[in-house]
């Protein structure tokens, strides 16, 4: 009697398979876990500065510290997600925001806690966002760009919940409440989702493409080196959020100014994220057909003109008109240089490459919303700080348009 000898089952794929799809939806509860440092700030603004006894610019320097530590934590961790994969910064990033919010809530003046808001916060937030947005981009490659729009919506979920969350725990028990709450949260439910991560890509698998040839070369080819092309998405960057920054700083803070107080600010942010969060998706599946160049340069343009549209009003309704408008055009910008950078520059050092980029955006938004509250205070209004961020929106045109100029055709993958 004879045996035959059974072929072992086929594995079902990693790249593009279930287990990435799980590991995205794992991935975008991090996110909206963690971006809560990012919108906590935002909300508490004007008890901060009423507590404190401080002008709008200093009140703002929290903020400004929080994108600091952000934008050098996104390019330090996505060095190490290169080498030791997401779970080890993740599980760090939840024991720093933990302990962050809670030193926060017992800080003692205005530079107290915007040193504890740049360090633990600021740096512990950054690893759901850019690192996380890396990691999930090697899973992927038919929907690479759904799939990092999808983790990016994280950090948006995050501005649509958390402000409304935290506007509760403040009635409740004020600002040192919510903060001290939102400390214990974020160890609780980060670490748990964190060790769900724990599996690491095959490094032979990094560059496959859908069609399961080794890619030698990036998807798309222009006319300049890798160090060039970065440093021009980088300043890109900065302009594009210098301009964002304008309405998701202090746009409860215009409320507050205009007699619609703290509630009603909170409540268009909250439907300024949710905006972007549909932006976003969109996005990415936009960039999936025509490039991330395009689906950028098409964001940028869009958020411009709705910049222009909070010039003429100040109702109650056309706010929240107007926040909405504004979080539909430009939600899908941030994630989108994620994408050029998959697209144009070796996948191997996605994670370095994606935090630089990631960290200038940051950059970009720490100034942003210094700079209006440094205007507002010159100014006695935000009018001129809205022109001030149309202006540098034209910046992030001008590059945007001047890459796509130059872009080449796809090269083909090799075998």
């Amino acid at each position: 009697m004879s045996v035959q000898a059974h072929a072992p089952a086929p594995q079902a794929p990693l790249v593009d398979g279930p287990y990435a799809w799980f590991r995205l939806a794992v991935a975008i509860l991090l996110s909206t876990v963690g971006s809560v440092g990012m919108w906590a700030v935002v909300v508490v603004l004007p008890s901060v500065q009423a507590e404190f006894g401080v002008e709008r610019a200093e009140a703002s320097l929290p903020y400004t510290a929080t994108m600091i530590g952000f934008a050098l934590g996104n390019l330090v961790m996505g060095r190490w997600v290169d080498r030791l994969g997401i779970m080890p910064p993740l599980i760090g990033a939840a024991f720093a925001l933990g302990a962050g919010f809670m030193l926060a809530s017992v800080s003692g003046d205005i530079w107290q806690f915007a040193i504890i808001q740049g360090v633990l916060i600021g740096i512990g937030t950054a690893a759901t966002f850019g690192p996380l947005i890396a990691d999930v981009s090697h899973w992927f490659h038919k929907r690479r760009g759904i799939a990092v729009a999808a983790t990016a919506c994280g950090n948006y979920l995050a501005g649509a919940i958390w402000p409304t969350l935290i506007q509760w725990g403040m009635v409740e028990g004020g600002w040192r409440y919510s903060y001290f709450g939102i400390g214990v949260a974020c160890i609780v439910l980060m670490v748990p989702l964190a060790l769900l991560l724990r599996r690491r890509l095959p490094e032979e698998e990094i560059d496959i493409s859908p069609s399961g040839a080794v890619r030698l070369n990036p998807v798309a080819s222009i006319s300049f080196s890798p160090r060039t092309l970065q440093m021009m998405l980088a300043i890109a960057g900065i302009g594009c959020c210098v301009a964002m920054s304008m309405p998701q700083v202090h746009i409860v803070a215009l409320c507050v100014d205009l007699g619609y107080g703290v509630a009603r600010g909170a409540e268009m942010l909250s439907l300024m994220l949710a905006g972007g969060i549909v932006s976003r998706l969109i996005s990415g599946v936009l960039a999936d057909r025509i490039g991330g160049v395009k689906t950028l340069l098409l964001g940028s343009v869009l958020q411009c003109l709705a910049l222009f549209a909070y010039l003429p009003f100040d109702g109650l309704v056309s706010l929240y008109i107007v926040s909405l408008v504004f979080g539909l055009a430009q939600g899908g910008i941030v994630p989108s240089y994620a994408i050029i950078v998959r697209e144009y520059l070796p996948a191997r050092e996605a994670g370095q490459r994606v935090g630089f980029v990631i960290m200038a955006t940051i950059f970009g938004m720490a100034l942003g919303g210094w700079l209006s509250g440094l205007i507002y205070d010159l100014t006695g209004s935000y009018e001129a700080a809205f022109f001030n961020g149309i202006a540098w929106n034209f910046l992030n045109i001008g590059i945007m348009a001047f890459l796509l100029f130059n872009t080449r055709k796809p090269r083909a993958a090799m075998a």
